[in-house]
């Protein structure tokens, strides 16, 4: 697993500092926190180069079950399903592996992108070294979104470390860079000739590695861009650009908002709910912490009661006289939990006369929304009210 909390550029968090290079020098004074999703992920990526070791032949079986008991024995993250997730995961990298005519296999190999990036260096789960291509391939243990390798930055600057480290060794005019999810059932992989990636790197990377180097240049305020920064909830430009559009419609007259001013804050209005919210986030970790946030407190928020054991209560309750109106009558599965249980063909074809799909209430979406617009405009105000 890539291993770059101390690298100011770093591979993992090149989305921010590619397109907003003042991030890096204000996000150093924030260490990467290490959570029970990272403490997974690497839990995941050891487990699954003990695996490869032994299926590529690095590693004979007496040498894989000494480390497997090890590696079982040193970690409260092993189960059965990061064993079948990295399974699925290590046989993925041999499929690709044996595709090749004929090609050699690094794990966990260190790459050098520094001729760009000052400092800038990763570590690539799986190297593929073969005639004409080089593979990169990255697990991404996490089941949060399918991530795709397409203009992936990260894979970009591993594919930038791979061509450095064995273009003296190896003839190759292709990169191919293959990211994998097994606990999303995700495999993405893009190939770009060494020229494009070149390109790239000596005209975007170079300059915008030097600007963040520095900590100078523009800000991007994308949402995008921001998503995972520890700063963004404090960021004055961010603050400053969302207040603008408020500061703009000071009273004044005419007194209502117009056609296009509804129009600009509807625009707005995801960026604007996101930069509350992340306001919100951080205000309550750093009261948690101790820090004072003037006017506010901390109190303990509503929760709903539970019962802890349903069989006790049921034996109590029944001790006592009630009998089976403690239970819920027999009910009919969710829609979808039938249609997994039945099959979805079958789910059709024998409930398509009992089966309605009223129409949707009406939602206001920009113009580049793929669904049609609602023909009856009479029709839209009746069940919107």
């Amino acid at each position: 697993m890539p291993v770059e909390n101390h690298a100011l550029l770093s591979a993992s968090s090149a989305h921010r500092w590619l397109y907003c290079p003042m991030l890096p020098r204000l996000e150093a004074e924030y260490p990467s926190r290490d959570t029970v999703y990272t403490q997974e992920g690497t839990a995941a990526h050891e487990l699954s180069e003990i695996k490869l070791m032994y299926k590529s032949g690095k590693i004979k079986k007496r040498e894989f079950n000494k480390r497997l008991k090890e590696f079982k024995e040193s970690t409260d993250y092993y189960n059965e399903e990061m064993e079948e997730m990295t399974e699925l995961y290590t046989d993925i990298v041999m499929e690709h592996f044996n595709s090749y005519d004929s090609a050699e296999i690094e794990l966990e190999k260190r790459v050098d992108f520094s001729e760009w990036v000052p400092n800038g260096f990763g570590t690539s789960d799986a190297v593929i070294l073969s005639d004409g291509v080089i593979e990169i391939i990255d697990l991404k243990y996490g089941k949060g979104m399918p991530v795709s390798a397409k203009q992936n930055p990260q894979m970009g600057l591993y594919a930038l470390g791979a061509y450095a480290t064995y273009d003296m060794i190896y003839d190759f005019d292709k990169i191919r860079m293959t990211i994998v999810q097994p606990r999303l059932d995700s495999v993405s992989t893009v190939e770009i000739f060494v020229e494009e990636l070149l390109y790239w790197a000596d005209n975007v990377v170079l300059p915008m590695a030097a600007q963040a180097d520095a900590g100078i240049g523009d800000w991007d305020l994308n949402e995008k861009v921001l998503q995972w920064s520890p700063v963004a909830a404090k960021l004055v430009p961010r603050a400053q650009a969302n207040w603008e559009l408020i500061d703009r419609y000071e009273l004044q007259e005419p007194i209502y908002l117009d056609g296009e001013a509804i129009a600009e804050i509807l625009d707005r209005a995801s960026e604007f709910k996101k930069w509350i919210e992340s306001v919100e986030a951080y205000a309550l970790k750093q009261a948690l912490a101790g820090e004072e946030v003037p006017g506010y407190k901390v109190v303990e928020g509503r929760s709903n009661r539970v019962i802890t054991d349903k069989d006790k209560a049921v034996d109590i309750l029944h001790d006592n006289g009630f009998d089976d109106e403690i239970y819920k009558p027999k009910e009919l599965l969710a829609m979808g939990a039938l249609e997994k249980l039945i099959g979805k063909s079958t789910f059709t074809e024998l409930l398509a006369e009992v089966i309605d799909k009223p129409q949707g209430k009406p939602v206001l979406v920009p113009n580049s929304d793929k669904r049609p617009a609602m023909n009856s405009l009479e029709q839209a105000i009746k069940d919107f009210e």
